[in-house]
């Protein structure tokens, strides 16, 4: 490490030997040299430990006190940054986290290694804007590339007496933010223990006002483009401005400004009080008048308190008049009760009657059911049966097959024998030497070519199966074809049909959902007119239904499928009902569903059990239903409330599997119908819409051009077996060639082991054992004769077999036509009952119908029971309101109307008078009220009189305490200001100009007494630079804050001027052990003296070489407010 030529103001000499102490990371070892990645360690407790610091005495050069201070109890207590930790910031997936030391601070490292990262996470993670850090002007712009969140951690010290809420955080307070895609922040405020004590910014707020850190102020946060710009700036006002912000100045004129303003707003107040109080004044004197002129009018009061006493019996007698009619009513109504329950009891006795006979009926249907049902289970055993049978037949006769088989083949073998015996018995003696030679030689020759024979068999069977084997993948290929080929010829039937119906659907819509739909209609509407239905069943609940959006067709016919085509009926006997119909109408073909529901005239409340989305409709929603029934189906039966219509299905797949699906959302469709569940996904088969589009001439065109698309696949397929077909027939012709040469082959090799076993029994000696063959021959007639008593016995069980098998067909057939003959007698039986059965129901019917008119009776006279009831609770309440307006009954024989108009007619003279000479209630009410706002319009301008003086007074004294201030601040920036410049032999001075709201500054290298101040812009730029550090360190000296931060501050000095620079705020931050100082800088920093308050922090070189990071300029958007 190089040392210093140059000693230090800060450390002594013997200290400046000694090697620095820096932080170290953990990896990315090259030699002596370590370098920290993006988790750095700052503790060097690891490593070594830290060695006290010795108690150092400085001299405040400001107010001419002697501060000495320990290195441990002199570091800041509270605000003090002790670590950074950062998660996908910028262009960084993870860097820290950072633990600073309590005094002086180094970051360093390359560009584009991560420091200026490190502070624009200070000011945003303590809740400063984006524009502040002039990296961007949005907060999501920090997230890193593909990232969907960031994160920053910072922990601040909270020690000491000032420590803000110690028993709630303790020792450290942890601020994490988390900053999304969407601009949004969330904060998480945490005690040294990791508990999370709050997540609201107004707490942060708090802190932040607690601990004096002001991230927007640039004495406190010195970022890089600002250091540019204040370093490059030759505009006086700027640098004025730049002093006031830093002293809080400029908000406290902002401030007295405002008190001004809102002074100016008093005082026209006041001005605007005063004219209004002179009018309330002349109001009230006016009240005043009209109270003192008031004459009474007893009198004629009295007489409207009497007419009003006779107007409330009045209204008494003429209540009860009215009762009575309604209540002759009634008994008159009540009489005629008997006539309809009379009615009911005759309808009653012909249902008893008709139901007798259903009973009846329906025993003997019964009767006749048990017999068919006791015969079913003897035909199914009989059905069962003659199989077993006829297979017992055949088995034996099988066996008595295989039985002649043996004997004939034993009778061969017999005459074999015989044979052999004759030949052995003929033969004289050995053949000759020459004969022997001659036949092996013939064997040999045969065993050879039988060989060749059998390895041409052995090719020829291999031949064969290659050949199955194709023929069979040929097959198999033609299976497919002829599959594709009917799916094809089925979809064009389909596409046909579809066409005809949407054809036919311009004038009928209704045929869309079926040929035999109207008819089906029709014949629904003539069943209910003749009263065969109960309620009229709805169908099909596609027809009732209506797009909102059109484009939602295919989705909602993927979702309610054949739901379209269904009906809808009240009850059991209506869908029995439908199906009699139905069975007639689709006598072929697949018929509609039917569901059964009751009927309600209002659409189900499933604002509980239904789900929303703000951008997605509901099926429900996304439909018009014409009737209340279709809807309460279509919910019942599909729940339509909870499926979602997404058209795009990718943003399907979003909302419903990467998301938490909507509250009630059990599945969605998408507009091309697919069918997406929270973890399955089905896509559809279907690509148009056929029953609820209404472009009708659209979908024909579609189709007719699809029907002409048919031809080409068609012609492809027959093409394809045509070919298939073809490879067939030649393989099977191959086959088959084979096939005559195998068995030729067989039957030469047969003939040539024929000719070997003659040949070779020639050479048996002539003195084989002939009495050997004998007894063979004696054992096989033994043989024959047992065969051929088993071949009788085996005859004898054929025959029994036979037999039974015939008795049990005959038996099978027997029942079966009994079944029948059941079957239609039991016909005429259910029709007889089905006859009944309506009879039971007109019956019914018509008692249901008298019932409901004694029930309407009934309900009407209770209705004018209630109606008599109602009026007697008025007449009560008309009673005792005229016994509280009048005690006694007053007999009146006039009416009430003639009542009302004297009371009016009184009324009006009354009020006549009260014009005439006023109201005394409404003249001592106005009067009143007309002093009291007097009197609080006239306090009110007192009131602020006295607040006006009183602020005059107070803004005089703050406009001398502020210039008091303002100068104080001026005079020590000024000393300061002369005093850093001394350190280097310069000589200059500040000129503030607060008039002009102008700052300048005069700088002049070298000893002062021998040249004249010089503007800053006649200064090279290392001098400039170093100018601006000392007016930097002034403001230090002036502002208050637990740390101060600098980024690239050196970037425009040159050696000396930064070596000079460094060392004055070494020595500054010597003397403020109680303050934190962040430095920032690509330099080495390897110059540095020895110090245990200092700590570097090395960051690791950029990666790939980058080294830009990707922020959008400032003007492409606005940063989100909170």
């Amino acid at each position: 490490m190089g040392k210093r030529k140059e000693g230090s103001p800060i450390a002594p000499s013997s200290q400046r030997k000694k090697q620095r102490q820096e932080a170290e990371g953990t990896y990315d070892y090259e030699g002596d040299n370590v370098q920290a990645g993006p988790s750095v360690s700052n503790d060097c407790a690891h490593h070594r430990e830290r060695r006290d610091e010795a108690n150092n005495s400085h001299t405040d050069r400001d107010n001419g006190n002697s501060v000495s201070c320990d290195s441990q109890s002199c570091t800041g207590e509270i605000g003090i940054i002790e670590s950074i930790f950062l998660r996908n910031f910028m262009c960084h997936s993870m860097l820290g986290p950072f633990r600073f030391g309590p005094n002086v601070n180094f970051v360093v490292g390359n560009n584009g290694s991560g420091k200026s990262a490190v502070l624009t996470a200070l000011i945003v993670g303590l809740g400063g804007k984006a524009a502040v850090t002039n990296r961007g002007s949005t907060i999501k712009g920090f997230i890193k590339d593909g990232e969907k969140f960031a994160e920053i951690s910072i922990k601040l010290r909270n020690r000491g007496q000032d420590a803000y809420k110690p028993d709630v955080f303790g020792n450290s307070i942890t601020v994490r933010q988390r900053i999304t895609k969407e601009g949004g922040r969330t904060y998480k405020l945490k005690s040294a223990a990791g508990a999370v004590i709050s997540n609201k910014k107004e707490e942060l707020t708090m802190i932040l006002d607690h601990f004096n850190i002001q991230v927007d102020n640039p004495v406190s946060v010195l970022t890089q483009e600002m250091s540019k710009l204040f370093l490059q700036s030759k505009n006086e006002s700027d640098k004025y401005k730049f002093f006031m912000k830093a002293t809080h100045l400029e908000q406290m004129k902002k401030d007295y400004s405002y008190i001004m303003e809102t002074k100016s707003k008093t005082h026209d107040q006041v001005k605007n009080g005063s004219e209004r109080l002179r009018d309330l004044r002349q109001e009230c004197i006016q009240k005043e008048e009209s109270f003192n002129s008031i004459a009474s009018l007893g009198e004629m009061k009295i007489n409207l308190d009497n007419l009003k006493n006779t107007m409330a019996w009045a209204l008494v007698i003429e209540a009860e008049k009215q009762i009575r009619p309604i209540r002759d009513q009634i008994v008159a109504e009540e009489g005629q009760t008997v006539k309809y329950e009379q009615k009911i009891d005759e309808c009653q006795g012909k249902v008893n009657i008709a139901e007798e006979k259903f009973r009846a009926k329906q025993g003997e249907l019964d009767k006749i059911t048990q017999e068919a049902a006791e015969l079913k289970p003897k035909v199914i055993a009989l059905k069962d049966d003659v199989p077993k049978k006829r297979k017992s037949y055949n088995d034996a006769e099988a066996s008595y097959n295989r039985q002649i088989m043996e004997l004939k083949r034993l009778q061969k073998d017999a005459e074999q024998l015989s044979k052999r015996i004759e030949e052995l018995k003929k033969r004289d003696g050995n053949a000759s030497e020459s004969e022997k030679m001659a036949r092996q030689q013939e064997i040999a020759q045969i065993t050879e070519r039988k060989e060749k024979l059998h390895n041409n068999e052995i090719t020829i069977g291999q031949e064969i199966k290659q050949l199955q084997e194709a023929i069979e993948k040929h097959k198999e290929e033609r299976i497919r074809i002829e599959n594709e080929e009917r799916n094809v010829k089925q979809r064009l039937e389909q596409h046909k049909r579809q066409l005809r119906e949407l054809r036919e659907s311009k004038t009928d819509r209704l045929k869309r959902f079926g040929q035999n739909i109207p008819s089906l209609l029709a014949a629904i509407d003539e069943a209910y007119n003749l009263g065969h239905f109960r309620k009229k069943p709805f169908g099909p609940l596609g027809a009732y239904i209506h797009l909102k959006d059109q484009e939602l067709a295919l989705a909602v016919e993927c979702c309610l499928k054949g739901l379209l085509f269904a009906f809808c009926c009240d009850n059991h006997h209506d869908e029995r009902m439908l199906q009699n119909i139905m069975s007639q109408q689709h006598s072929q073909g697949r018929r509609p569903q039917i569901i059964v529901s009751e009927f309600r005239n209002n659409v189900y409340d499933v604002s509980q059990r239904a789900t929303f989305h703000p951008n997605h409709p509901t099926v429900l929603t996304a439909l018009e239903i014409d009737h209340p029934v279709v809807a309460n189906c279509l919910i019942d039966m599909r729940g339509i409330e909870t499926i979602l219509i997404i058209k795009d299905k990718t943003e399907a797949r979003e909302i419903m599997q990467k998301r938490v699906p909507p509250r009630n959302c059990r599945e969605a469709f998408t507009g091309e119908g697919d069918q997406v569940y929270t973890n399955r996904y089905y896509s559809s088969d279907i690509r148009r819409a056929a029953l609820l589009s209404r472009d009708v001439e659209a979908e024909i065109s579609h189709l007719e051009e699809e029907l002409r698309n048919f031809g080409g696949p068609m012609a492809i397929l027959q093409q394809s077996v045509h070919s298939v077909d073809k490879d067939i027939k030649e393989n099977e012709d191959n086959l088959r060639k084979y096939y005559n040469s195998k068995k030729q082959i067989q039957t030469e090799l047969r003939t040539l082991s024929e000719q070997i076993a003659e040949l070779e029994n020639v050479e048996e000696q002539a003195s084989t054992d002939i009495a050997t063959l004998e007894k063979e021959a004696a054992e096989n007639t033994e043989i024959i004769e047992l065969v051929r008593k088993e071949v009788e016995l085996a005859n004898e069980n054929m025959g029994c077999l036979k037999l039974l098998l015939t008795m049990t067909e005959s038996n099978y057939e027997e029942i079966k036509r009994k079944i029948i003959s059941v079957s239609e007698v039991a016909e005429p039986v259910k029709e007889d009952l089905h006859r009944i059965d309506q009879e039971v129901e007109n019956c019914k019917r018509h008692k249901k119908h008298y019932e409901d008119k004694l029930k309407e009776h009934l309900d009407h006279i209770q209705k004018r029971k209630e109606e008599v009831a109602g009026k007697e609770q008025e007449l009560e309440v008309k009673i005792s309101q005229a016994k509280c307006i009048c005690p006694e009954r007053i007999e009146v024989s006039r009416t009430a109307r003639s009542l009302d108009t004297e009371i009016n007619r009184l009324r009006e003279k009354i009020n006549s008078e009260e014009v005439l000479h006023g109201n005394r209630e409404e003249i001592i009410k106005q009067y009143y009220e007309a002093k009291e706002r007097y009197q609080d319009a006239a306090r009110k301008i007192k009131h602020l009189k006295r607040f006006i003086t009183l602020l005059d007074t107070i803004m005089e004294q703050r406009h001398e305490c502020f210039q008091k201030f303002r100068r104080s601040l001026t005079l020590r920036c000024k000393c300061y200001f002369i005093w850093l410049l001394s350190q280097r032999a310069y000589s200059g001075k500040i000129s503030f100009d607060h008039k002009n709201e102008t700052l300048s500054i005069t700088v002049q290298p070298g000893d002062g007494n021998k040249a004249e101040l010089s503007d800053m812009r006649c200064l090279s730029g290392g001098e400039r630079s170093f100018s601006t550090v000392c007016f930097i360190l002034s403001l230090w000296s002036i502002a208050e804050s637990p740390f101060r931060c600098l980024d690239e501050f050196d970037v425009y000095m040159d050696m000396v001027n930064r070596r000079i620079s460094m060392d004055m705020m070494l020595k500054v931050a010597a003397l403020q052990r109680f303050r934190q100082f962040i430095f920032l800088t690509p330099q080495n920093m390897s110059s540095l003296p020895s110090s245990s308050i200092i700590r570097i922090l090395r960051m690791k070189d950029p990666e790939r070489g980058q080294t830009t990071l990707p922020f959008q300029p400032l003007n492409q958007e606005t940063e989100d407010e909170e």
